[in-house]
């Protein structure tokens, strides 16, 4: 019998990680687009939102290479995570709410062409949470040195354990990983609610250059949004908001999260040359 070495060590631990994922995932077929996606709860299953088509309907390719059709109970374009609702039979995953240290060996468990596949790497980025270039609140900082093709997008991110720490995603430049914090806070708003309640103060805002610093011109206001409920105007320049001084309109944007909702704030703007003090209960962004 041949003695069993490190590196044998380490391939069987790395297969029998995948064997044990590997019946949670699925491929997801939507039109001209192939993905991968994982059983997040009973009839539920989580996919990258980038890698899902805009229209047309999706399939879910099960490991018998049959397929069921899915429907989207709700997608969020700013932090990558779609949720899907197709009744597939199988089991979730665990997820762990864990953030792997710098240098973690790491596995993504996916879907190749409807087959099973995995990719072996290491985290070669382990931070902080972090805001997305769509705006998005993600609650890690988690990159990994590995290839995945688009059709692995979606894929299950577990360290060597087999410990299933978040879903892989197609960065620009990288892999991504969207981490458990993120997927649990953003799949259950979806679940219920279809969407993520994003802050509304119902402005057309314009940056403008002050003696003082920056502003926030009133360009337009929804006669039924919250600001004109307040009794802010046209042309009022906004200069501060709960006393803090506007960096730019993105910042004030950047503010309007989840959270945001049904907080009142008070905002300092300049109308011609007088001061003037507003309470505004911020909304909900309505529906596009």
């Amino acid at each position: 019998m041949t003695a069993s070495t490190p590196l044998s060590s380490l391939s069987s631990a790395l297969a029998d990680v995948v064997a044990r994922a590997a019946p949670s995932i699925v491929s997801v077929h939507s039109h001209r687009s192939r993905a991968t996606g994982f059983v997040w709860k009973p009839g539920l299953i989580v996919t990258a939102d980038e890698a899902l088509a805009e229209e047309g309907k999706v399939e879910i390719g099960l490991s018998d290479g049959s397929t069921v059709a899915a429907t989207i109970a709700g997608r969020d374009h700013t932090t990558d995570i779609a949720l899907l609702r197709a009744d597939t039979g199988i089991a979730p995953v665990k997820l762990a709410a864990i953030v792997p240290a710098l240098g973690t060996l790491a596995v993504v468990v996916a879907t190749n062409r409807d087959a099973p596949s995995a990719a072996l790497g290491m985290v070669s980025l382990s931070g902080k949470s972090w805001r997305s270039l769509r705006g998005g609140d993600i609650d890690a900082r988690i990159e990994l040195d590995v290839r995945l093709r688009p059709s692995q997008e979606g894929g299950l991110a577990l360290d060597a354990s087999g410990e299933a720490f978040g879903m892989a995603v197609l960065g620009p430049r990288r892999v991504l990983v969207i981490p458990t914090a993120t997927i649990e806070r953003v799949a259950t708003q979806l679940d219920t609610r279809g969407r993520i309640a994003r802050g509304y103060l119902g402005l057309g805002l314009q940056p403008v250059r002050l003696d003082d610093g920056v502003g926030a011109m009133v360009m337009n206001v929804d006669k039924t949004g919250p600001s004109a409920a307040a009794g802010i105007r046209q042309g009022d320049v906004i200069v501060a908001v709960d006393g803090q001084k506007l960096s730019g309109v993105r910042a004030l944007l950047r503010t309007l999260g989840p959270a945001s909702v049904g907080s009142v704030v008070d905002v300092a703007v300049r109308r011609g040359d007088e001061p003037a003090s507003f309470k505004v209960t911020i909304g909900e962004r309505p529906e596009a």
